[in-house]
């Protein structure tokens, strides 16, 4: 009786490890994983969300984050990077994580290899990584001249009428 006992306690400490293990990585946010893309001829293919798939689009399919969470997925060998929108669910195939449109994985330059290594981590979008830097107005001093209003008469207009005056 105390054997299944104690088989039982260690099933139970296993799973628990697993548990918080698993919730440790979706709370970091980062998952490192092989990648693939969608082939040329899936352009048009109705997705999970409803939307019809784009190849020049860039969006990618993910088995647990929400649709429409944009996710930033880096290509760790080239130090290339791109942001996509999740509108699909998979990739069905083991060891996989992210399934990526034609056009994400020519950014990211996994065309050549089919499936990579990347890493993907949710995109904080209070950041606008093409938004325009203000606008600094230059400061413009416009200069009334003097000469009669009781000031001093500028150096400039001084020699134009010393001129006047001799002529």
């Amino acid at each position: 009786m105390s054997i299944i006992r104690q088989s039982a306690g260690r099933f139970a400490v296993t799973i628990m490890a697993l548990l918080m293990a698993t919730i440790s990585a979706f709370a970091e946010g980062q998952q490192r994983g092989k990648a693939s893309y969608y082939s040329k001829r899936c352009n048009g293919a109705r997705t999970s969300s409803g939307i019809r798939l784009n190849n020049d689009s860039l969006v990618c399919a993910h088995k647990t984050h929400p649709f429409g969470t944009k996710l930033l997925v880096k290509n760790p060998v080239n130090g290339k990077q791109v942001v996509v929108k999740v509108i699909d669910r998979g990739p069905h195939v083991r060891g996989r994580i992210i399934d990526l449109s034609h056009e994400a994985a020519r950014r990211l330059g996994i065309i050549a290899a089919g499936v990579a290594m990347v890493e993907v981590e949710v995109y904080n979008e209070t950041e606008i990584p093409y938004a325009p830097k203000p606008y600094e107005k230059p400061e413009v001093e416009f200069e009334i001249p003097a000469k009669g209003i009781g000031g001093t008469v500028p150096d400039w207009q001084k020699k134009d009428d010393e001129e006047s005056k001799t002529k």
